[in-house]
């Protein structure tokens, strides 16, 4: 018998049970994810959690083992840990916590968290994400907050960019493999197919990247690799050289923008000449360039990329005016976009209507911190910080309750971010898998993955709403959050607060029937039998800032476009002041720039010991690569294992020699789990670029993750490697 399920990676069917399950993609869509082949192999891994444990010394956490106990025990000491942090102030507990976990609507890790903790009293909670804060905060400073969210949220749908687009401008190009990503799941992934109707059509795609498979493989384009760092540079002189062509618009930058002339002054001098100088980019193809896209139907997009770097909010804020100048804002297939490839709901359609979601509750602490300064936030308490024109302290916190993320996996130098875990009273973390965030904890409480439980999943835009049935019994002794969350709120005298009298089940019908009420859709039972419900009208026709050009004033103090923020001036940043600026890169001992881009063999660090992200590794650590005349000037070989360092630490890797990466770039997806166990001879063991990332935010305006990009060195490492342990459980008996 089969059952239907769906993940962040996408909707699957799941037959058979335990070491004989098979996950296979929903039937019917054009291009099914490979990602789904990691389900299976992870599905009784030896580093599933089985039973709750606890840390058993003080000192060391990520160093010491870890003894299982009954599950009363363990809810015990964590009850006991919450009253006792309390008492401190409701803001001494951090109630950390990231999205990515069950793609369900119920079973959100991050909203069963955040529920339990506000009906406790409160906490201090995270803003923004690693994906796209700096993009996050800027944005409502030049577009306003519907502005921001129509950006974020999908942009130019498509099917419009299919029929109407003759060029794309894509600055940190379109990587296809990150679209089959979505928050909450996709029932049908369809880009590959607007890609090739695209490429039939005539649409061609100027790719400025230093990667050249940046540029997806179903596009025709050009590959313009530019040097890390200097995007900007480049949207400036192409700016620069629209005006000089007399292709400006600027009738639209005077009725459209604040700070439009000002941004043109701005970039008088920043001509293809001075471009081609800082970029690498040839000044004729920069000229070139501009004049193309004068010539025709132009979207110029920004990957998220782009601002997971020093001052990225700048490579945003700087296409943006691009746009404006180009003067095709608001019309059908031109203008601006943003994060097109990252991930699949971008273009990909929208819903008249929100998703059913669990209620979390209003938090009754005030108090936050930006979502990448959480060792800043451990290691400094009373130190102030700036933030979007405030000013704020991180507070003394005494107790961190971690459910769903790994924040080894998003955050940077985890050298530091080792010593900031060691600082809190207690660390609680639940996990399916012996994670390195689960490492680091004093109490370790085990969860089912998706397979194990019931629930309804889509992504925002999505075409189905699937049933999540449970597949398998749970592993082991391991219990949903919802469940863990209510004998703890049982112990803490808010149980009927929490649960509201309802079981798990009873929950999943009443978000559906509530949220459903209104759509005409089939009864829960009905749904349930048929696996899946299509989610009615569902448009796939929007155009981004249509409304703008047609006279509806944008929610900015102006109701324009704000190429100039009088707002933002007015918070003092010299590094982020009112308009884009160019920073030149900083300057490194370090010879080569290390790209550390999202994988294309798993999610973020999920399911790292699954299939696909198995057989892409190189002897057993995560591949890194190389342009040849880069490797041949180290003596590396393809295949060799390589140390990469540099003032922060040091890891080894799988050498891959690719003339796909610019020369003097070298590129180290995310996500191989964490492994220290070897300290004589890296920081990393498996490949995790992060213990070589700065920790340090994009600007005092967002405090967004810098970790996109690092400077290094890297030789070939002699003699026998150690082995990976990342994924060994530290338990005492073993």
């Amino acid at each position: 018998m089969s059952s239907t399920g769906s993940s962040h990676r996408g909707a699957f069917r799941v037959s058979g049970a335990g070491a004989t399950l098979e996950v296979t993609p929903r039937p019917g869509g054009p291009d099914p994810t490979p990602l789904l082949g990691n389900i299976a192999g992870a599905h009784r891994h030896g580093s599933r959690v089985a039973r709750p444990a606890l840390r058993r010394n003080r000192a060391g956490r990520g160093y010491d083992s870890f003894e299982e106990v009954a599950w009363d025990t363990a809810l015990d000491r964590v009850a006991e840990a919450l009253t006792r942090a309390r008492e401190h102030g409701d803001n001494a507990i951090f109630g950390g916590s990231y999205g990515w976990a069950s793609a369900g609507r119920f079973h959100h890790a991050q909203s069963q968290l955040h529920r339990f903790l506000a009906l406790g009293g409160g906490y201090t909670d995270a803003r923004d994400n690693y994906s796209f804060a700096a993009s996050n905060v800027a944005l409502p400073h030049l577009v306003g907050h519907r502005g921001t969210h129509a950006i974020i949220r999908g942009g130019t749908d498509w099917p419009v960019i299919v029929a109407h687009t003759d060029l794309v401008v894509a600055s940190g190009g379109i990587h296809a493999a990150t679209s089959y990503v979505t928050p909450g799941g996709r029932a049908t992934h369809d880009l590959r197919e607007h890609l090739r109707t695209a490429t039939a059509r005539g649409l061609r795609v100027a790719s400025v990247s230093p990667l050249r498979d940046d540029l997806a493989a179903d596009l025709a384009g050009d590959w313009l690799a530019v040097r890390p760092g200097t995007d900007v540079a480049v949207m400036f002189a192409l700016a620069h050289q629209l005006v000089a062509d007399g292709h400006a618009d600027l009738d639209f930058l005077d009725r459209y923008t604040v700070g439009g002339r000002r941004f043109l002054a701005d970039v008088a001098d920043q001509t293809p000449a001075w471009a081609a100088e800082v970029s690498g980019l040839y000044e004729a193809v920069i000229v070139a360039l501009a004049r193309r896209m004068a010539a025709g139907r132009t979207l110029i997009t920004v990957s998220w990329s782009l601002q997971r770097t020093r001052h990225g909010e700048q490579a945003l804020w700087a296409g943006l005016a691009l746009a404006a100048v180009l003067g095709q804002i608001g019309l059908s297939g031109g203008g601006f976009g943003h994060g097109y490839g990252s991930v699949g709901e971008m273009g990909g359609g929208k819903l008249p209507y929100g998703l059913p979601t669990l209620p979390r509750g209003r938090n009754p602490v005030p108090d936050f911190i930006p979502c990448a300064r959480i060792a800043d936030l451990l290691l400094h308490p009373g130190e102030e910080f700036d933030y979007d024109g405030g000013r704020y302290a991180y507070l003394d916190t005494k107790l961190v309750y971690w459910a769903g993320g790994n924040p080894f996996h998003h955050h940077q130098d985890l050298s530091r971010l080792r010593r900031a875990f060691a600082r809190p009273e207690t660390v609680i973390v639940h996990e399916p898998y012996w994670t390195a965030t689960a490492r680091h904890a004093d109490v370790v409480l085990p969860v089912p993955t998706t397979l194990e439980r019931d629930d309804i999943g889509a992504g925002r835009g999505d075409t189905h709403l699937i049933a999540m049935q449970r597949a398998d019994e749970p592993y082991a002794e391991a219990r949903d959050e919802y469940d863990i969350f209510a004998d703890l709120a049982r112990r803490l005298g808010y149980r009927a607060a929490f649960t509201e009298g309802r079981t798990s089940g009873e929950w999943l019908r009443h978000l559906y029937e509530d949220w459903g009420a209104d759509l005409d859709l089939p009864g829960f039972d009905d749904f349930w039998a048929a696996g899946e419900v299509e989610l009615p009208g569902r448009r796939a026709d929007t155009v981004l800032f249509a409304g703008f050009r047609d006279g509806r004033p944008l929610d900015t103090p102006s109701g324009r476009i704000e190429l100039w923020s009088a707002t933002v001036a007015g918070f003092g940043y010299d590094e982020c002041p009112g308009r884009p600026v160019f920073h030149e890169p900083e300057l490194s001992p370090y010879p080569l720039v290390l790209i550390c881009n999202q994988p294309a063999s798993r999610l973020h660090s999920q399911l790292d010991m699954g299939g696909v992200s198995r057989q892409a590794k190189i002897a057993g650590r995560e591949p890194l690569r190389l342009h040849p005349a880069d490797a041949a000037a180290r003596g590396i070989a393809d295949g060799d294992v390589v140390r990469v360092h540099n003032e922060l630490g040091s890891l080894l890797a799988g050498a891959r020699l690719s003339d796909a990466c610019a020369p003097g770039v070298a590129q180290l997806s995310t996500g191989a789990w964490f492994d220290p166990s070897a300290p004589e001879v890296a920081t990393c063991v498996h490949g995790n670029p992060n213990v070589l990332t700065r920790d340090v935010g994009t600007s005092r305006l967002a405090q967004g993750c810098t970790g996109q990009q690092a400077r290094v060195e890297i030789s070939r490492h002699d003699g026998p490697a150690p082995p990976v342990r990342a994924y060994e459980p530290p338990l005492e008996h073993q």
